[in-house]
């Protein structure tokens, strides 16, 4: 195995997290991320999606506003706790599921996604899993899919990659040959967000 090779960040390590602090990203609570999500739910240029996926959905913060632009959402994370906290606090909304799931061992079954949101969940996995991250994800996607990429960009010791260095992974699939189209960016002083389109 090649050293230089980070290793993704195992379920365990966000059990360990989230048994230490029940918010530990102050999601609930935090002006920075009320803000950002905002910020992401504007970027959305539909006012509706059929069939949605959000990885890494943690306590459901964001899930619960995002909903509202879906007929169906999937909502993944993987660690128990906080996809315990999301169920409940979703618990009125019928269009949304809750699944424990890591990718990129596992993926869902449905290949008929047309929003996917990756929200501070890219500089996890190493950059080949990242790698097989993306085609898993692609491969559920319909043609005219968006792909909304959400990340904190400060340097975080113990995270495989940067938010840039996700960023920049898919936006070099962003080519005229390539499976995605770059529709927009926006960079604020502590995240970035890009949004692409599957052709």
């Amino acid at each position: 195995m090649n050293q230089n090779q980070p290793n993704t960040l195992p379920p365990t390590y966000f059990e360990q997290v989230y048994q230490a602090n029940a918010d530990p990203w102050q999601f609930e609570t935090s002006p920075y991320e009320r803000e950002k999500y905002a910020t992401t739910l504007a970027a959305l240029p539909r006012p509706s999606y059929a069939h949605a996926f959000e990885v890494g959905c943690s306590l459901g913060v964001l899930t619960e506003k995002l909903a509202a632009r879906c007929a169906q959402l999937l909502s993944i994370d993987v660690a128990l706790e906080p996809l315990a906290r999301a169920k409940a606090r979703c618990a009125n909304l019928p269009q949304v599921t809750f699944q424990q799931m890591f990718l990129p061992q596992e993926f869902p079954a449905q290949h008929n996604f047309d929003l996917v949101l990756l929200s501070e969940v890219g500089y996890y996995w190493n950059l080949a899993d990242l790698g097989r991250v993306a085609d898993g994800l692609l491969a559920r996607m319909v043609p005219g899919a968006h792909l909304l990429l959400v990340h904190w960009t400060p340097v975080v010791h113990d995270y495989p990659l940067t938010g840039d260095e996700v960023h920049e992974f898919f936006l070099n699939r962003a080519t005229p040959e390539g499976p995605l189209q770059h529709l927009h960016g926006e960079r604020y002083e502590q995240y970035r967000l890009d949004l692409l389109e599957k052709r």
